[in-house]
């Protein structure tokens, strides 16, 4: 089993590495793939994804890691999230993410119910998650987020238990902004426990439901 994180942030919004050192970093922990997801809205989208998009191509190349092309809807008025999501896909975003309500920042109400209404792949650290929600996010083919980030990760039972309760697929991954919060296979399985999975319950998790999304791509 082989680590795939597919939120993550570089310096092309508010991560500390370059694309590239980011991806090394990753491939010495022994990552199969990373997902490069930095923060955009309209006043930075049409620069940040394809950036991306033309690092991560150029990296697939020469590393024995896959780079993917993301980009994380953040904080944008709930009525233009379709339209976001639509042009991140259209500009380069193999993977669109959706900032989701975490706890700690003042995300507009309604996003988590916009988000899942959207073209995305993944909903990151939606906070009170509804079962309605989780519902919905089964239904659209959507992932539901646990993470180990800081703040973020205060919900991470209350994700586990409504996607489990219905049906939703989870992730793991790290939002990480700096090397030091990536995280070694071991260690994601262990958030995934610490949210309340059983052991095949984070190995489904952390190795094969990475490995699914990556495949529909």
């Amino acid at each position: 089993m082989k680590r795939i994180d597919l939120h993550t942030h570089s310096l092309l919004s508010d991560g500390e590495l370059v694309p590239s050192e980011l991806a090394r970093r990753a491939e010495k922990l022994g990552h199969a793939a990373i997902g490069i997801a930095d923060h955009v809205d309209l006043s930075n989208i049409d620069l940040v994804v394809p950036r991306i998009a033309k690092v991560a191509a150029e990296l697939n190349r020469h590393m024995d890691i896959e780079v993917i092309a993301g980009a994380e809807i953040t904080h944008v008025p709930v009525r233009t999230m379709a339209k976001m999501a639509k042009l991140a896909r259209k500009l380069g975003a193999e993977i669109v993410v959706a900032h989701g309500e975490t706890l700690i920042e003042p995300v507009h109400e309604g996003t988590n119910d916009a988000a899942l209404a959207s073209d995305i792949d993944i909903l990151a650290h939606p906070g009170l998650l509804t079962l309605k929600q989780a519902e919905q996010a089964r239904e659209a083919g959507i992932y539901l987020e646990l993470t180990s980030r800081r703040g973020h990760c205060l919900t991470n039972g209350l994700v586990a238990q409504l996607a489990t309760q219905g049906r939703a697929k989870l992730l793991v991954n790290t939002d990480a902004h700096s090397p030091g919060e990536l995280l070694t296979l071991e260690a994601a399985l262990n958030v995934a426990k610490g949210a309340g999975l059983n052991k095949k319950e984070a190995e489904q998790a952390v190795v094969e439901n990475p490995k699914e999304l990556l495949k529909r791509l």
